[in-house]
């Protein structure tokens, strides 16, 4: 099979056994910086996608993809208002809430959100029946006053399942000695654990109606419609163009307005990570460089007489710029089938480790989250492979340039 000239030469020159042998470790060192830099940079990109992906998890799992509150008064007649916005598309499902800030009080005391649920509904819209560790969504009951507390919230407030809670809401109501908070005793009748500390530690959770009753709200009314929507990313726009139909006004909130910034801090973190290991495959690249630059010199002679023979400098600077790039290529095809591998078995390779030094990366009784999760994404996988391609390329262009510009004479005057 034939091959350009400067392909030839690129891979003999990449083959054979120099007798300059540092010329060859730098080749080496190249190839296996840059293997590094990619197995590395798609590893932990891979395991902060994990960690993401396992955050929103439990976060959605606690809250909603989006709501809907009115803002002049309850609503009512809320039955056909869901039954319409189950009928659409880009809605999963719905549910009534009412959610209010709250004082707990018992053997300790606490702040917390205190949200009211219909359980044949809930379920359709978090994971909190799936998230019970004591007891069962299904236990609260109307006009029973049971209250599902977060595991961390109960630990604060010092009770277990049976035990009375005291909720004071910040309103008042008139008495004969004057205004005084809206309050009611309930029963612990279960506890719940998303794995995520605000939810967990600062959660209750009562029967609607229980809450309707505690707030003095008109009978068989709601304080707003909860949403699990499709595509999160358009969550706040579906809740919108669902209030527009509604008559009256209403506030819109999704899950990127109550915790966005957690989301978009984990999203500058892995900005910041991609750019540092960069440097990785960046030095590698300068290593290129660097060997390139002494191979030039070491073959002044052939250069020469290939120019003498008729070479253009376009032919030269392809020599160099095939053995370059193939280093490149190599050291990328590792670091890419390394990277994958380890990404996809880090949740086997690291209690491996724990195992031969004896510790533990995350103890169970301090983390939720007890091992490395790691989510590989193709996008990722691509856009690595080509920027260390890119960089590879673009650190044979000096040499290579620098090549094509020997003069035969100079080069052949010593020989």
């Amino acid at each position: 099979m034939m091959k350009p000239l400067s392909v030839f030469i690129g891979l003999r020159y990449l083959r054979a056994k120099r007798q300059n042998h540092f010329i060859s470790f730098i080749s080496l060192i190249s190839m296996l910086g840059i293997a590094l830099g990619v197995t590395t940079l798609i590893t932990v990109i891979s395991v902060m996608n994990g960690f993401e992906k396992e955050l929103r998890s439990r976060i959605l799992g606690a809250i909603s993809h989006a709501t809907i509150q009115p803002l002049e008064r309850p609503l009512d007649h809320w039955p056909e208002l869901i039954s319409d916005m189950n009928q659409r598309e880009d809605v999963i499902a719905a549910a009534p809430y009412i959610e209010v800030g709250a004082w707990l009080q018992s053997n300790g005391s606490s702040a917390a959100l205190v949200r009211g649920v219909d359980p044949a509904y809930e379920s359709s819209v978090s994971d909190v029946a799936v998230s019970m560790v004591n007891g069962s969504l299904d236990d609260l009951q109307s006009g029973e006053y049971g209250i599902v507390l977060g595991v961390g919230l109960a630990v604060r407030l010092r009770v277990g399942v049976g035990e009375k809670v005291t909720i004071i809401a910040p309103r008042l109501k008139a008495s004969p000695f004057g205004a005084s908070p809206l309050m009611r005793r309930f029963t612990v009748v279960g506890m719940f654990e998303f794995g995520e500390h605000e939810n967990d530690t600062g959660l209750a959770m009562v029967h609607i109606e229980d809450a309707a009753r505690l707030l003095r709200m008109p009978e068989e009314s709601i304080g707003g419609i909860r949403l699990k929507l499709v595509d999160l990313d358009s969550a706040w726009w579906v809740a919108r163009e669902i209030s527009q139909q509604l008559e009256g006004l209403f506030r819109v909130r999704d899950w990127s307005q109550e915790r966005g910034n957690l989301f978009r801090a984990v999203k500058t973190e892995k900005a910041v990570m991609w750019v540092i290991l960069s440097l990785i495959i960046a030095v590698a690249a300068f290593n290129i460089i660097s060997m390139l630059v002494m191979v030039v010199t070491d073959k002044q002679a052939d250069i020469a007489i290939l120019k003498t023979m008729g070479a253009r400098a376009g032919t030269i600077m392809r020599v160099f710029v095939v053995q370059g790039s193939l280093i490149g290529i190599i050291g990328t095809l590792l670091g890419v089938v390394g990277g994958i591998l380890l990404a996809q078995n880090i949740a086997t390779v690291v209690p491996f480790f724990e195992r031969i030094f004896g510790f533990s990366l995350f103890p169970q009784d301090i983390y939720y989250i007890t091992e490395l999760p790691s989510d590989l994404h193709r996008s990722d996988v691509i856009g690595f492979a080509l920027m260390s391609l890119g960089m590879s390329f673009l650190s044979t262009l000096y040499p290579a340039w620098q090549a094509s510009r020997t003069h035969p004479a100079e080069a052949l005057r010593y020989e």
